[in-house]
C-alpha cells in the first residue's frame, strides 16, 4: 500500500440536525453532534482505513478539541504529527442539517489555519516527510504562500500531489499551482470559481466545464454536483457519472472527501479514471448512509463490495 502525508484540515465537526424542515427566522428543534473532521483529515482516515500507510501534519490549538483530533487519528491508524499552537483554539466547523441530511447552512471558524507561514509549513523535516511519500494530499485550508511553496516542493522531488478545493472562497488559492497538481477535487461551485475568466467558466453545462477547467492549467480534475452528475477528467479522458438514488441519505457531511478518498485508492493501484471514478462515487454513497463525516467500518473489502454493485459512468 502507498505511503500518504496529508497536509491541512483536521478540527471539529460540529452537527444540528433539526427534526422537522427548517423554518428561517424560527425556532429549530434539534439535537447536536460534535466530532473531529476537515478536508485532509476526513480524507486520511479514509485512506488509512483502507490500509495505506498515512501521516497527517496539521495546525491545532492547546485545547480539549485538538487532543479529541488526536485521539481520532490514532484510532484509525495514522501517524499524527500536529503543528501545535498552544495559545489558540483549534479549528471548528458548525453545520445545520435539514432531517433528510441536506445542508441547511454552515459557519467556519478556521482562523488558526490563516497564520500558518510557509516557512513554518516547508521545515527540513517536512521536505523529509515529502521526499518519503508516494502522494501528497492537502487541503486549501492554508495559506497560498504555504500551498504554493508545498506544491513547488512535490514537484521538485517528484513526488504526486492531489488537492481538495474546500470552498468558493478557498479553492482560489490552488490558481498558482494547478498546472503542479496530479488532481484536483470540487464541487460545482469551487469549480466554477476556479474557472471564472476562462473560456467556458460561467457555464454550468457539464461538456462546458472541461476547456475552462483545462484552460487554468488544471490536467485532472474531480469535479461533484451532490447527488447529480459527478465528473472526471485526466489528459484527454473525460467521464461523467449520474449515481443511483440513494434510499437513505443520513449525513452528507464528508462525501466530497470520500469521492476524493475512493478515487485516490484506485489510482494509487493503477486503475484506469473510470474505475477510479466509480470507486470514489461508491465510497462517498457509502459515507452518505452513516452518521459522521467518515466510515468508522470502512474496509478495503467494503469498498470492493460497493463497487461491484455501481453501474458504468459514461463519457462525456
Amino acid at each position: 500500500m502507498a505511503r500518504i502525508l496529508a497536509i491541512g484540515g483536521a478540527h471539529i465537526d460540529r452537527t444540528g440536525r433539526l427534526d422537522a424542515p427548517h423554518h428561517a427566522g424560527a425556532s429549530n428543534p434539534g439535537r447536536w453532534v460534535s466530532e473531529p473532521g476537515g478536508g485532509a483529515f476526513n480524507a486520511a482516515r479514509n485512506l488509512a482505513r483502507l490500509g495505506h500507510h498515512v501521516t497527517l501534519v496539521s495546525p491545532r490549538g492547546g485545547d480539549a478539541a485538538a487532543d479529541q483530533v488526536a485521539e481520532a487519528a490514532e484510532a484509525a491508524g495514522i501517524v499524527d504529527c500536529p503543528l501545535t499552537f498552544l495559545d489558540r483554539a483549534t479549528p471548528s466547523y458548525t453545520a445545520i442539517l435539514e432531517p433528510d441530511g441536506n445542508l441547511v447552512t454552515a459557519l467556519a471558524d478556521m482562523a488558526l489555519y490563516d497564520i500558518i507561514p510557509a516557512r513554518r509549513l516547508m521545515s527540513a523535516r517536512m521536505r523529509a516527510r515529502i521526499a518519503a511519500s508516494d502522494l501528497v494530499l492537502a487541503d486549501a485550508n492554508l495559506p497560498q504562500d504555504a500551498l504554493t511553496a508545498l506544491t513547488h516542493e512535490t514537484g521538485t522531488q517528484g513526488v504526486p500531489m492531489a488537492a481538495i478545493a474546500v470552498s468558493p472562497a478557498k479553492v482560489v488559492r490552488w490558481k498558482a499551482s494547478l498546472s503542479a497538481l496530479t488532481l484536483l477535487a470540487m464541487n460545482t461551485a469551487e469549480a466554477a470559481a476556479l474557472a471564472r475568466g476562462s473560456e467556458g467558466g460561467g457555464d454550468d453545462v457539464p461538456g462546458a466545464w472541461l476547456p475552462a477547467l483545462r484552460a487554468t492549467g488544471l490536467g485532472s480534475g474531480l469535479v461533484s454536483a451532490g447527488a447529480g452528475p459527478v465528473h472526471a477528467y485526466a489528459g484527454e479522458t473525460a467521464l461523467s457519472f449520474v449515481p443511483p438514488p440513494l434510499s437513505e441519505i443520513v449525513d452528507v457531511t464528508g462525501a466530497g472527501d470520500a469521492l476524493l478518498s475512493g478515487y485516490l485508492d484506485a489510482w494509487l493501484n493503477g486503475k484506469p479514471v473510470e474505475a477510479c471514478l466509480i470507486s470514489g462515487i461508491a465510497l462517498a454513497r457509502l459515507t452518505t448512509a452513516t452518521a459522521g463525516p467518515v466510515r468508522q467500518d470502512l474496509t478495503g473489502e467494503r469498498l470492493a463490495q460497493a463497487i461491484a454493485a455501481m453501474p458504468k459512468p459514461a463519457g462525456i
